[in-house]
């Protein structure tokens, strides 16, 4: 008796077609660019000293002593500052502080007092209540008006009053970092000071910082 052919299983090959996922793909991508808000550009807003050749050395410190700060940023984390007007024959003008709301923001805050007045505490004071009326619930404040009313605060002007704002002078050495500049442009921000310079080292400046022993 013949045997049966074992009957054999037909292979079949499987192929997906992709073709229509491109459309899908290219209807997401569509629609994510569509309903996606693109970030806008943060700028910071330096104020650089002038290079008017015609401008006199005595022109562009021109400040109330008062009112003005100068801070050197020196090597390994160091701060240094002068409140007031630089005594370029005096290095007990300078003085060391460290960073955050124990050294430097102390300083820029307790500064100047005037008649009971302590101007950053009051511009700070006056931030605190914006951001607050800002973040409100049901606020319809925009992002220009807000940027307009804190621009007023940082000159000065706090609930109708001018009241007089500090002039602080950053100058970092060449043996500073990258990062204490950032951390002094940050305090610039918290304590919402309106006028600030990055200034260059000059020879008065490292004959002081000498004297001092500051690297």
């Amino acid at each position: 008796m013949a045997k049966k052919k074992a009957s054999k299983q037909k292979k079949m090959d499987t192929r997906v077609n992709f073709t229509p996922m491109v459309d899908m793909m290219m209807l997401l991508i569509t629609f994510f660019m569509l309903c996606t808000t693109l970030s806008k550009p943060q700028a910071m807003q330096l104020t650089m000293p002038s290079n008017d050749e015609n401008m006199t050395k005595e022109d562009k410190s021109v400040t109330k002593a008062s009112h003005t700060i100068t801070i050197y940023l020196g090597a390994e984390d160091k701060i240094y500052y002068i409140a007031g007007l630089p005594e370029y024959d005096n290095p007990e003008c300078v003085k060391e502080t460290s960073w955050g709301a124990k050294g430097i923001r102390d300083v820029l805050i307790k500064h100047t007092t005037e008649e009971g007045i302590n101007p950053v505490a009051r511009i700070m004071k006056a931030k605190q209540d914006l951001d607050a009326k800002k973040t409100a619930f049901g606020s319809t404040m925009t992002e220009e008006q807000y940027q307009q009313q804190l621009s007023e605060l940082r000159n000065g002007n706090v609930n109708g009053e001018k009241i007089p704002t500090l002039t602080i002078i950053i100058k970092p050495l060449d043996t500073c970092n990258y990062n204490n500049m950032v951390g002094a442009l940050d305090e610039m921000t918290i304590c919402s000071i309106g006028k600030y310079v990055i200034d260059k080292i000059n020879e008065d400046d490292e004959k002081l910082l000498a004297l001092k022993g500051i690297k």
